[in-house]
């Protein structure tokens, strides 16, 4: 039998679905035009924050797996283990990378050239990823889900890491700072590892 309170959980979880649909579609465009934008202008930030995009479709896709399975508690609590472990190994490689680029550029002075692509996409996100946040957020508390509360983190993370961003191009563009650029990596690489950490710990915001 279908109660009201099962109708309400169904209604949050399709909501919860087309929030990570479009996390997953937004993510992949964002990734595709920050590496490319990246590489052109040689920008360790625009780069980095384009892989940082491709961990957000991979956890997207996962939240979307937990969602499909959310009536079934032990497939949710082990996808959720599963996907938190996974991120938390991609943003330890990701803030590996990005130090290691960031410092060799900064070693180099190897100054990247002005992107006003990713300038736009920066200046989108830092609009668009609050907002999808706190939507998920609501979704998270209605179902009572640690995973999709730990994705909405992430979300937070990518407006950080995009205001970061436009910050460094910003400079770069305007005042020719070009070391503002690989700074801006370097000033990411705590934040990401910490979140590495907590995931490989498996802990998540409830």
């Amino acid at each position: 039998m279908t109660g009201p309170d099962t109708v309400d959980r169904r209604d949050l979880i399709r909501r919860g679905q087309r929030l990570e649909y479009f996390t997953v579609a937004w993510n992949s465009l964002e990734a595709l035009v920050s590496i490319i934008a990246g590489v052109v202008a040689g920008s360790v930030a625009l780069v980095s924050f384009g892989l940082d995009s491709v961990i957000e479709v991979a956890s997207g896709a996962a939240l979307l797996w937990r969602l499909h399975h959310d009536l079934e508690p032990s497939r949710r609590e082990q996808v959720e283990r599963t996907t938190l472990r996974i991120v938390g190994w991609c943003f330890l490689a990701l803030a590996l990378y990005i130090l290691y680029e960031s410092g060799l550029t900064l070693i180099l002075d190897r100054a990247p050239e002005r992107s006003i692509p990713g300038i736009v996409i920066a200046v989108a996100a830092v609009v668009i990823m609050p907002l999808l946040a706190r939507a998920k957020r609501r979704v998270a508390a209605g179902i009572r889900s640690g995973a999709m509360t730990a994705d909405s983190k992430q979300t937070d993370f990518c407006a950080y890491l995009s205001a970061i961003l436009l910050g460094g191009l910003v400079l770069n563009a305007v005042l020719g700072w070009w070391w503002a650029d690989p700074a801006a990596g370097v000033v990411m690489v705590p934040i990401i590892a910490k979140e590495g950490v907590n995931g490989l710990r498996g802990q998540k915001v409830l």
